[in-house]
């Protein structure tokens, strides 16, 4: 399943019910000029096969997790500043908080992940990509 992945590309898992995480997407792919990620939700099957391999406990997985064949899985906090890390100026600035202690900034992350659907809702299915994103969506 994760070999569906193509070389030198990251794939972002995400809650594809999740009005924040689809926002979060639709964002990345807009700012991603050098093409380098690729996304699914976590309720797809190559979500489920990552979570399964890394033992991801998926009630408690309120997380974006960012996975590549070289470097593995990353989690929360440290996932999405990696990403932004790859998304060009203004945006890879937030990698300076890697510098900041994982347990603060994953307080702030999970703070945020818990409230999700309060702040921003819910929709009662994945997102379907549109003809043009196909392309950078698996499943």
């Amino acid at each position: 399943m994760m070999n569906q992945l193509p070389k030198h590309k990251k794939l972002i898992l995400f809650d594809g019910v999740c009005n924040l995480c689809n926002s979060t997407v639709q964002y990345v792919i807009k700012h991603d000029k050098k093409d380098r990620f690729r996304f699914a939700p976590l309720q797809s099957e190559i979500g489920k096969s990552i979570i399964k391999k890394y033992n991801i406990d998926p009630v408690k997985t309120d997380s974006l997790l960012l996975f590549s064949n070289p470097n593995g899985l990353q989690v929360k906090s440290t996932a999405a500043l990696h990403i932004a890390k790859h998304l060009g100026f203004p945006n890879n600035i937030m990698a300076v908080f890697l510098l900041v202690p994982t347990f603060i900034r994953n307080g702030v992350y999970d703070y945020i992940a818990k409230n999700r659907y309060r702040w921003y809702g819910k929709k009662e299915a994945c997102m379907i990509p549109t003809p043009e994103l196909k392309a950078k969506f698996l499943d």
